[in-house]
């Protein structure tokens, strides 16, 4: 699915956020800038020579885009650091003029932002096309080849899956034992929960991200998303039953989906499914490039925290996790319980 940087705040902070990509982009990219205080800064002047812009047009997107700009390090310089700047930076802001007290200069991010926003400018345009290219790379190689199963990579996964798969025990045994209806209740009510916290079916889901017929859906779900559908299979298996023994029967479908309509508005669970959403449209929208269409009122800038999660050095793949023995001391713990 191809991004338009200059339209999504969203799309171009995930890339900003992403301290691997923007490594990479500035080895692969020779824009050249100034050192200055261990980064490297751009002025106005030399953004106008790289992206073939003029001085009102820079102007004009600082101040249409000035808190975004600023948050991704544009500075305005006056006083000692501007003296100090003006050393390093000799030759590189003739225009300004020698008795300049304030200067507004983009650091390496702030730089990327600007091209990200221009809209003007075919050097632009190259740029953003470049900038995509390299974090669909370096996150497919920090992820070891794919992303298909990124989910897996964050330390929280095993344990949310370990726990979701005695949840789901319960829930399958209380549809065994509770509901009045064939064998397909299974995978009825296994999409009925999946609707439930993320708005999709096992098929509409699969088709988004992609996968075979083979692909488990639960096997590509976040941690947070498990323990939504666990603490909604939990709470559901609990309702059947009880509904179960007071009327001294098997249940209908239309009673258990009853319950599950009052699930969704369960004020317990409520900020759980939320965060769910939250973290399933945005991460898949940064890491695996799937926009879930039904959760984009969901999406959100994913964080650097987020980043680090499931493609820095603490992140692992599954089968490093388990051949730890930490890993494998929480499992024992789970199952004692």
């Amino acid at each position: 699915m191809a991004k338009d940087l200059t339209n999504s705040a969203i799309n171009r902070q995930n890339v900003l956020n992403n301290r691997y990509a923007l490594k990479k982009i500035k080895q692969h990219l020779d824009l050249g800038g100034l050192n200055f205080e261990g980064d490297v800064f751009f002025t106005k002047q030399q953004l106008m020579t790289m992206y073939d812009v003029s001085d009102t047009t820079v102007e004009r997107y600082i101040k249409k885009h000035s808190d975004e700009l600023k948050l991704n390090g544009y500075l305005l310089l006056k006083g000692k650091k501007l003296k100090e700047f003006k050393e390093v930076a000799i030759g590189a802001f003739t225009d300004e003029g020698t008795k300049t007290t304030v200067l507004g200069v983009f650091n390496f991010r702030a730089m990327l932002n600007f091209a990200m926003l221009l809209t003007e400018s075919e050097k632009a345009k190259a740029v953003r096309s470049r900038i995509l290219d390299i974090v669909i790379e370096v996150v497919a190689e920090r992820a070891g080849g794919h992303t298909k199963f990124i989910n897996q990579r964050d330390l929280d996964y095993l344990p949310s899956a370990y726990q979701e798969f005695n949840y789901r025990k319960e829930f399958t045994n209380a549809l065994s034992n509770y509901l009045d209806m064939g064998t397909y209740k299974y995978g009825v009510y296994t999409n009925k929960v999946y609707q439930l916290v993320f708005k999709e079916n096992a098929k509409e889901y699969k088709q988004i991200l992609k996968l075979t017929d083979k692909d488990k859906v639960r096997d590509t779900l976040y941690a947070e998303v498990l323990k939504a559908i666990a603490s909604v299979e939990n709470g559901l298996a609990a309702d059947m039953k009880a509904k179960s023994t007071q009327l001294g029967r098997k249940l209908f479908p239309h009673e258990v989906d009853l319950m599950i309509d009052e699930l969704n508005n369960h004020p317990y669970l409520k900020p759980i499914i939320e965060d769910a959403r939250t973290k399933m449209a945005s991460r898949d929208m940064s890491f695996r490039d799937a926009l879930h269409i039904k959760l984009e009122s969901y999406l959100q800038t994913v964080s650097e925290c987020d980043v680090e999660k499931f493609l820095g050095e603490a992140s692992r793949s599954l089968e490093e996790q388990l051949s730890d023995p930490e890993t494998l001391a929480v499992f024992k713990r789970l199952k004692d319980r």
